[in-house]
């Protein structure tokens, strides 16, 4: 305990240092302290003007911590997260929208593997078909929840992605996404974005709000998460363990394998 207690002392002597790393926190209290301190973060990291003036300008997003801290997905049973997203009608539209578009889905599945059924289920899922892609500053919910002292860690790659976005004209600091700061027709987070966005139209730009270059972004990043071409992606086949690393809830990968079946049945 005589340890713990020296440790301790030391631990809060060093916050009041100056010139240490500003700690994060679980009110807005202290946010505005972070942010500058994060900037020098993101300098390193190689985020320029842009960005720092988006980050400048972030602010405490209020919505975005009540969502993150009150998720329910991981909670319900198959049967009723499957009827909340309206299943069937994702199903029913889905099938319709491969018909309208079939060279699109087939050449994607051509370059990246990924079978239209999966495309147009996350499509549908994350956005219902881009009928609604959020009301939440990008910028502002991803830079918030890395202050939170939740899971900063694994939001700052998202936050330093988001920034360099905002650099490459790709977004702006007022582009609205998701609460936790997903953009696009499928709900990219920003570090994601960045990493593997397709510019499928070759217009010289990457932009999550076009269909065409969101969908080849997400089927490329199955791709490089592992999915194999030709595979099924069915509970116990090789490519389900896939649709985990798209959204980490069971019943998000269940419901994704059962309506991606039946729009390409």
């Amino acid at each position: 305990m005589r340890f713990l207690a020296a440790a301790l002392a030391l631990a809060v002597s060093s916050f009041a240092q100056p010139g240490l790393a500003a700690p994060c926190g679980n009110t807005s209290a202290g946010f505005n302290a972070w942010k500058a301190d994060f900037a020098r973060t993101a300098r390193r990291a190689g985020v320029k003007s842009a960005g720092l003036e988006a980050l400048a300008q972030a602010h405490y997003a209020n919505r975005t911590i009540a969502a993150d801290r009150n998720q329910k997905s991981f909670r319900y049973s198959l049967e009723k997260f499957m009827q909340l997203r309206g299943s069937a009608t994702i199903v029913a539209q889905g099938r319709k929208r491969k018909a309208r578009n079939p060279s699109l889905y087939a050449a994607l599945e051509r370059k990246y593997g990924v079978p239209a059924g999966v495309l147009i289920a996350i499509h549908g899922m994350e956005t219902a078909f881009g009928n609604y892609m959020g009301d939440s500053k990008i910028v502002s919910a991803i830079v918030t929840l890395t202050y939170d002292c939740r899971r900063s860690a694994f939001f700052e790659p998202h936050a330093l992605g988001a920034l360099k976005l905002v650099d490459r004209g790709a977004i702006t600091g007022a582009t609205l996404g998701a609460k936790h700061g997903e953009l696009g027709h499928t709900q990219f987070l920003p570090g994601n974005a960045l990493k593997y966005g397709v510019d499928w139209d070759r217009d010289g730009r990457v932009n999550f709000y076009d269909l065409e270059d969101s969908l080849a972004s997400t089927a490329r990043y199955l791709q490089k998460r592992g999915w194999k071409r030709g595979k099924g992606y069915q509970e116990g086949q090789p490519n389900y363990r896939v649709l985990k690393e798209w959204n980490a809830a069971t019943v998000y990968q269940q419901s994704l394998a059962i309506m991606g079946r039946q729009i390409d049945m």
